[in-house]
């Protein structure tokens, strides 16, 4: 009853959300003439997501439908907290270097509500490290050495994390809230307008007849997906749905149907344009232009799904499974003929980041806008988005992003704690010191802190917290900044196919029916490339597109060589199957392709003894395949 009567409120709460949002984004406060501080519009959404959060998300079993009274007053709780920052912070601002009553108790009852909001929304493991944190911060100057720190009062935590800008109100959800919902609603509008299966069909039309192409169709259409969903387990149950059952009709195993699904919707996140929320972080932790992140990180997300793509083929020709039939197949000229209009859209994205230089919230705002019209005038297979539809997705978006501002929110706690304790400058010098100066095992404890991080909580919230933990060792160690975040962030995502809790992997896992253990393990085998591919660019920047020319195109050229060799090994089979000691062979020489030309003195002539060790084992595989083939063929004379 209590549920019903207040679905109007949260209603209203969502639709308040992201209408604060794109107001803001759209600078319409400015061009109403309103002087607002950019925390006072954090306040206000972190208010608004708050009381969603306590009213949608329980802290206990309740039966469906029920809200208990407990979460409804919390809720306001924190709605209220929230809204006195934001209608009193041009004046709080000032007085908070005194510590006043209403300061504290405000900040205080902030910090426990994100916590608790964020043990919902993201599970314990991020509130306990952000309690263990908040424990040293207080405790922290009874500890000797490099981790002493000087002494502070819990009035001076309370304010500092619940109010100042360097914690909760700081990067982290500035970004979350201005940067990353835009392309959110652009996600939301592109779904209920029939985006999703525009990219199934298109994908289906394109890879279909091709050997394993119910495979390659989740590949192609969770990469296509997840340029815009950013997140691993949304493209999983999006996506999946369709392209897992196809795959065990065709005649893929259960669990390697699901690991396929599973690695190719993680790799969405590194996907661009949208590349998920983490991409916009690094942009602003980096002062440098999105489109810099996002030419950066093309390469290695090519190779990721190149590296998927080649698997996939290769399990489907070992397997012996084919492609769909032509005439069960859409005709991609029909496809484009209904769904033209979709590619508009990333046309407006693209230009405008890339060639007239527009915050990224502007041009998704922009291309959202495109997307919206064509979705109300022209529509998809014959069905047009009424204004119902579309005003149900915006206000739909703001629930869908709380769990992203709650999760910033809890990262900026992590970032306001090390601001405070000095404690990322102690680490880093630790660090170095744990890794013995060695700057391969430096990275080999960063990508395991990640991928063990990872296993608890987004990978946001991993990145921010790595980001600040680890990026600025790697930095100091003298790896370029680009590559150091870029490394922290994609072994974060790994975290979604790794076991023993890969979120991604196990919610492919329910939709195989299948069991989820097996999916995790598959799922690394599958993506295997995807742990080396990181080390290979923090030993060089040329597969960041960084670099001279022909370098870069000669470590483009080795590196899908080397995931191709390297995809044999692993499934053992190129034209025919691949014995066991061979498969050890391709894979050295699979990595021997793969490390940069520049890597170290040595490393081009090794990529051409390669290059050609590589195209004899492919001609002789190739050979004998031919020979296998003819004497198969070849009839059996009677004595």
């Amino acid at each position: 009853m209590l549920a019903r009567r207040l679905a109007p409120v949260t209603l209203a709460a969502q639709a308040l959300l992201i209408g604060i949002i794109i107001a803001w984004v759209a600078n319409l406060p400015t061009r109403l003439s309103l002087a607002l501080y950019t925390e006072q519009f954090l306040a206000a959404s972190l208010g608004l997501a708050l009381l969603l959060t306590f009213l949608h998300f329980p802290g206990w079993k309740r039966r469906e439908g029920e809200i208990p009274l407990i979460d409804v007053f919390v809720g306001l709780a924190g709605f209220a907290a929230c809204f006195y920052i934001a209608l009193r912070y041009a004046t709080l601002v000032n007085e908070l270097v005194y510590r006043p009553w209403d300061g504290v108790l405000v900040g205080a009852t902030i910090v426990l509500l994100v916590l608790e909001a964020t043990r919902r929304t993201a599970g314990l493991a991020l509130v306990i490290v952000i309690g263990v944190l908040c424990l040293y911060a207080y405790f922290g100057n009874l500890l000797p050495g490099v981790f002493g720190t000087r002494p502070v009062q819990l009035s001076r935590l309370a304010v500092y994390l619940g109010i100042d800008t360097n914690a909760i109100f700081g990067t982290s959800l500035q970004v979350a809230l201005i940067t990353v919902a835009p392309f959110v609603l652009m996600g939301q509008i592109l779904t209920r307008a029939g985006g999703g299966d525009f990219f199934t069909d298109i994908s289906t039309a394109l890879m279909g007849r091709f050997r394993g192409g119910s495979a390659k169709i989740a590949v192609f259409g969770s990469g296509l997906f997840g340029m815009i969903s950013g997140s691993a387990v949304a493209n999983v149950a999006g996506v999946g749905m369709i392209t897992i059952p196809l795959m065990k009709r065709a005649g893929f195993p259960p669990q390697v149907a699901a690991s396929i699904e599973a690695v190719g919707s993680t790799g969405g996140q590194l996907m661009p344009p949208v590349m998920g929320a983490a991409a916009f972080l690094i942009a602003e932790y980096l002062q440098v232009s999105y489109a810099s992140v996002v030419w950066a990180a093309l390469l290695p997300a090519v190779l990721y799904y190149a590296a998927l793509f080649v698997q996939v083929d290769l399990e489907a020709a070992k397997r012996g499974i084919s492609g769909t039939r032509a005439e069960d197949m859409p005709k991609a000229w029909l496809v484009l003929r209904e769904g033209w209009q979709f590619p508009l859209p990333f046309f407006v994205l693209i230009g405008g980041l890339l060639w007239f230089n527009l915050a990224a919230e502007y041009a998704a705002l922009l291309a959202t806008v495109v997307l919206l019209a064509f979705a109300l005038t022209v529509g998809y297979r014959g069905k047009r988005l009424t204004f119902g539809d579309a005003l149900r997705a915006i206000v739909a978006t703001g629930l869908t992003i709380i769990d992203l501002i709650i999760i910033t929110a809890a990262a900026g706690l992590v970032i306001g704690v090390l601001n405070l304790t000095g404690l990322a400058f102690g680490l880093t010098d630790q660090l170095l010191a744990l890794s013995g100066n060695n700057v391969f095992l430096l990275l080999l404890i960063s990508a395991f802190v990640a991928i063990v991080l990872g296993m608890g909580m987004p990978t946001v919230g991993v990145y921010v917290i790595m980001a600040t933990l680890a990026a600025p060792a790697l930095i100091k160690f003298g790896l370029e900044p680009m590559q150091a975040h870029l490394f922290l962030m994609y072994f974060g995502m790994m975290s979604m196919v790794t076991p023993p809790v890969a979120l991604a992997a196990f919610a492919a896992a329910n939709i195989a029916q299948t069991d989820p253990w097996k999916t995790g393990w598959t799922a690394m085998r599958v993506g295997w490339s995807a742990y080396l591919i990181p080390f290979l660019f923090a030993l060089s920047p040329s597969l960041l597109l960084q670099g001279p020319v022909h370098i870069i195109v000669l470590s483009a050229v080795t590196a899908f060589l080397g995931v191709t060799m390297g995809s044999v090994a692993v499934v053992g089979f190129l034209f025919s199957p691949v014995a066991t000691p061979l498969r050890f062979i391709y894979m050295a020489v699979g990595l021997a392709l793969l490390i940069p030309a520049d890597a170290f003195a040595g490393a081009l002539s090794m990529n051409l003894l390669a290059i050609v060790l590589a195209v004899s084992l492919i001609g002789f595989d190739w050979m004998r395949s031919r020979g296998r083939a003819a004497a198969v063929r070849e009839p059996v004379m009677e004595p």
